[in-house]
Protein backbone atom coordinates (compact mmCIF):
# COMPACT_ATOMS: atom_id res chain seq x y z
CA UNK A 1 0.00 0.00 0.00
CA UNK A 2 1.44 3.42 -0.89
CA UNK A 3 2.42 5.92 1.79
CA UNK A 4 -0.51 8.28 1.09
CA UNK A 5 -3.02 5.48 1.64
CA UNK A 6 -1.49 4.85 5.07
CA UNK A 7 -1.68 8.59 5.78
CA UNK A 8 -5.39 8.72 4.85
CA UNK A 9 -6.03 5.67 7.03
CA UNK A 10 -4.22 7.21 10.02
CA UNK A 11 -6.07 10.53 9.62
CA UNK A 12 -9.45 8.75 9.41
CA UNK A 13 -8.80 6.62 12.50
CA UNK A 14 -7.44 9.66 14.36
CA UNK A 15 -10.51 11.75 13.60
CA UNK A 16 -12.83 8.95 14.74
CA UNK A 17 -10.95 8.45 18.01
CA UNK A 18 -10.67 12.20 18.55
CA UNK A 19 -14.39 12.68 17.97
CA UNK A 20 -15.25 9.92 20.43
CA UNK A 21 -12.94 11.37 23.08
CA UNK A 22 -14.44 14.85 22.61
CA UNK A 23 -17.96 13.41 22.88
CA UNK A 24 -17.01 11.63 26.12
CA UNK A 25 -15.49 14.79 27.59
CA UNK A 26 -18.50 16.98 26.79
CA UNK A 27 -21.18 14.52 27.92
CA UNK A 28 -23.36 15.75 30.79
CA UNK A 29 -24.26 13.37 33.57
CA UNK A 30 -27.99 13.27 34.30
CA UNK A 31 -28.79 13.58 37.98
CA UNK A 32 -31.99 11.73 38.92
CA UNK A 33 -33.88 11.78 42.18
CA UNK A 34 -34.76 8.50 43.89
CA UNK A 35 -38.37 8.92 42.75
CA UNK A 36 -37.31 9.33 39.11
CA UNK A 37 -35.05 6.27 39.34
CA UNK A 38 -37.92 4.23 40.76
CA UNK A 39 -40.25 5.34 37.95
CA UNK A 40 -37.64 4.50 35.30
CA UNK A 41 -37.11 1.05 36.84
CA UNK A 42 -40.89 0.43 36.88
CA UNK A 43 -41.22 1.53 33.25
CA UNK A 44 -38.32 -0.72 32.22
CA UNK A 45 -39.89 -3.67 34.03
CA UNK A 46 -43.21 -3.02 32.27
CA UNK A 47 -41.54 -2.82 28.86
CA UNK A 48 -39.56 -6.02 29.54
CA UNK A 49 -42.78 -7.82 30.52
CA UNK A 50 -44.51 -6.53 27.39
CA UNK A 51 -41.60 -7.64 25.18
CA UNK A 52 -41.56 -11.09 26.79
CA UNK A 53 -45.32 -11.40 26.25
CA UNK A 54 -45.05 -10.37 22.58
CA UNK A 55 -42.45 -13.03 21.80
Amino acid sequence: MPWYAWMILIVAIGSIVGGLMMLRDTANKVELTDEQRRRVAERNAEMDAKDAKDR
